[in-house]
């Protein structure tokens, strides 16, 4: 199976954002630690690993992480937020360790917007800058959204600014935000509704699909993407039988994921596509199960789909699925079923928390529309490439020259 591995090199994050799934501790991986874990993965005959935090970059050892984890074949992936990516040096630094695959998390074009998303003024700058290193390298980008109360309305507009501002991203993340953990149980306002975020989601869903670019959709139910079902996160690992194990820096410790279903309504039961969608991501009552409807199409072209898809995948036997009428049976009688994480023993089974009471920060401060683009941007603070662009300038880069040096 094309397992990959989840490691939290550290907890801490030079961002802030308000939705974040896993807030500061104190806690870190070290180069020892993280050599256990690598070898545990490759015993597993896992794929790969994805290095994340936190912000993994803010490692001491994450260079060490990356050459090591390279030296025993696996394939090595980050999640970041992009800021010290917009330091060249540092992006060679990691690039030359051998990171392979990069997510880069902006959650919308928006300048302002963006700093009121990531608590961080300036954040898409530093992003833009990291993007524009990354292009100068063989390390592939893909970028990482959190759907929210407030980028769920202009999601396709952010895949047209990447296309016209990035052309060479090829594929596209996006994540539905878990209201039970981290910030967003206290932050409960920037839990979106799925109606709202249904329209702009197919837009940018068919966008993609026409320029011949990839996505998957994580934590969004089949009824609001019948059309890109495939495409669904815990729908291809259904399929694929896959499974997660992430080493976290908190109470949750190390967990192993091996099952993707979630939250259902009683109408699920009636849905053909039941056996394979993860149902609603929802463990403290924040989203209303009475969005899911049932639909009734087909789930063998999924699969199939699915399945065809994975002959490029040279860690997948393929040979599983040549009987595609066996579908996954669906759990009956169960409306609520979190998908169950165990220690690598097995000896533990442990539940991710939950705050069942919804409540607000009262000194968080709200977005308003008004707010959104009604000042220029000028540009951020960055580490000079340089010594001579050192001494002329303290190192703020413009964004028309950011521009420039994407062009061809």
């Amino acid at each position: 199976m094309a397992n990959i591995g989840y490691i939290q090199m550290v907890r801490h994050c030079n961002q802030n954002c308000g939705f974040c799934s896993n807030p500061e501790t104190p806690f870190f991986h070290d180069l020892e630690q993280v050599h256990r874990i690598v070898d545990d993965f490759v015993v597993r005959g896992y794929f790969g690993v994805i290095l994340t935090g936190g912000e993994p970059t803010l490692s001491p050892i994450l260079p060490d992480a990356i050459r090591y984890a390279r030296a025993q074949g696996l394939h090595v992936r980050m999640i970041t937020n992009g800021q010290k990516l917009a330091d060249p040096a540092y992006c060679d630094t990691v690039w030359q360790a051998g990171l392979q695959h990069v997510h880069v998390s902006i959650h919308s074009h928006k300048h302002k917007l963006e700093d009121f998303l990531t608590g961080t003024p300036g954040s898409l700058d530093w992003a833009e800058k990291a993007l524009a290193n990354l292009a100068k390298t063989d390390i592939t980008v893909n970028i990482n959204t959190v759907i929210n109360r407030y980028n769920c309305d202009h999601l396709h507009e952010n895949i047209e600014w990447f296309i016209e501002h990035f052309p060479f991203i090829r594929h596209f993340v996006w994540n539905n935000l878990d209201p039970s953990i981290g910030r967003a149980t206290t932050n409960n306002y920037f839990t979106p509704k799925l109606k709202d975020l249904e329209v702009s989601l197919h837009k940018a869903m068919r966008r993609l699909h026409e320029t011949g670019r990839s996505f998957r959709v994580e934590r969004v139910p089949l009824c609001y993407m019948t059309e890109f079902a495939h495409c669904s996160t815990e729908t291809r690992k259904i399929v694929k039988s896959e499974e997660r194990i992430v080493h976290f820096l908190d109470q949750k410790g190390t967990v192993r994921q091996t099952e993707w279903g979630h939250l259902y309504a009683d109408v699920c039961e009636t849905c053909t596509l039941r056996s394979v969608c993860g149902g609603l991501f929802d463990r403290g009552d924040a989203y209303d199960p009475a969005e899911l409807s049932p639909v009734f199409v087909d789930p063998r072209p999924i699969v199939q789909r699915i399945v065809d898809d994975l002959q490029s995948d040279p860690a997948w036997r393929r040979e599983k699925f040549k009987n595609l009428a066996t579908l996954p049976s669906p759990h009956q009688g169960q409306r609520y079923r979190p998908g169950k994480v165990q220690a690598p023993t097995g000896e533990r089974l442990v539940e991710p928390s939950r705050d069942p009471k919804k409540h607000q920060d009262p000194t968080a401060r709200d977005w308003h529309p008004a707010d959104d683009e009604q000042d220029a941007d000028f540009g951020l603070l960055v580490p000079a490439e340089t010594e001579s662009e050192r001494a002329a300038a303290p190192g703020r880069v413009p964004l028309d020259r950011l521009a420039a040096e994407r062009a061809p």
